[in-house]
């Protein structure tokens, strides 16, 4: 918990203090808290059934800046949750820091040159629930993922944006090796790993209904040295304005890696929350 306090004071005061000379920087910060909750409770209830809370923290930094010849978008997602269920303690269900920085020229083709750095983590503590008792699999930056892209962007169409091209990603890891371990080498679990590859991300943004809209993000990579095999994270969210504060999330996370699972890994999530535009 302390490290999610943490990164949301520093990110917070990051953001606010672009906000004082964004007229004259031309920079664009953007700043939204969400906070959204499930709950069911039983008394007397003869057909069965045992109470559930869930609540998850959702805080969208960005901070852009567009001119004739470059453009620079920076992302920053916070997003951690816990349920309970019955007379069992809190569980985490949602844990992630996912950062993008994307930097291009415009030089009147089609397409841009870019650079890119993305970066993933979770806040804190993640734990095997299957097991008896939970077992911890991950900490903070333990493993963090760092991805750097060079290639080519496209985005003349409005709410769409893609890219493509080379990738250099970075596993590092400090107590849980398993997710940079080199299988090749059985004496030795080593805490970094590098990789070199492709990347491709695709976003998009639809607007179904008057106050419906449709949010999606497919990143795939993949390695050289097996270049059929793909690194898959789509990340798509529907979301209904019931009114100025007030939001009906429906959120589906589709991840596949190899190296983490041979099975495909989905969450899902259908909440009630309160947004609020903090800039």
């Amino acid at each position: 918990m302390k490290n999610i306090l943490l990164i949301l004071l520093l990110t917070s005061g990051l953001i606010l203090s672009q906000q004082k000379d964004s007229t004259e920087s031309a920079w664009r910060p953007e700043f939204v808290s969400k906070a959204y909750i499930s709950q069911i409770a039983f008394k007397d209830w003869a057909k069965g059934g045992s109470d559930s809370f869930t609540w998850t923290l959702i805080e969208e930094f960005a901070l852009n800046k567009k001119t004739e010849k470059w453009d620079f978008e920076n992302e920053l997602k916070l997003a951690f949750g816990r349920t309970k269920s019955g007379n069992e303690a809190f569980r985490t269900n949602n844990n992630e820091l996912y950062l993008e920085s994307v930097f291009s020229l415009n030089v009147g083709w089609d397409v841009d040159p870019y650079i890119s750095n993305t970066l993933k983590t979770q806040l804190t503590e993640g734990y095997n629930y299957k097991v008896e008792p939970a077992e911890k699999i991950a900490g903070f930056f333990d493993p963090g993922f760092i991805t750097q892209g060079l290639g080519f962007t496209y985005d003349r169409v409005k709410d769409f944006k893609v890219r493509c091209g080379l990738a250099l990603q970075e596993v590092i890891t400090d107590k849980y090796r398993s997710y940079s371990d080199d299988k090749d080498t059985e004496d030795v679990k080593e805490a970094f790993k590098f990789e070199t590859g492709l990347e491709t991300v695709t976003s998009g943004k639809v607007n179904l209904a008057e106050n419906i809209d449709l949010k999606s993000q497919l990143s795939l990579f993949t390695r050289f040295e097996q270049i059929e095999v793909w690194d898959v994270r789509w990340d798509s969210s529907i979301i209904a304005k019931v009114n100025s504060f007030l939001n009906i999330n429906l959120n589906v996370l589709l991840i596949y890696e190899k190296n983490q699972s041979l099975r495909t890994q989905i969450k899902e999530a259908l909440q009630v929350g309160i947004v609020y535009n903090v800039i």
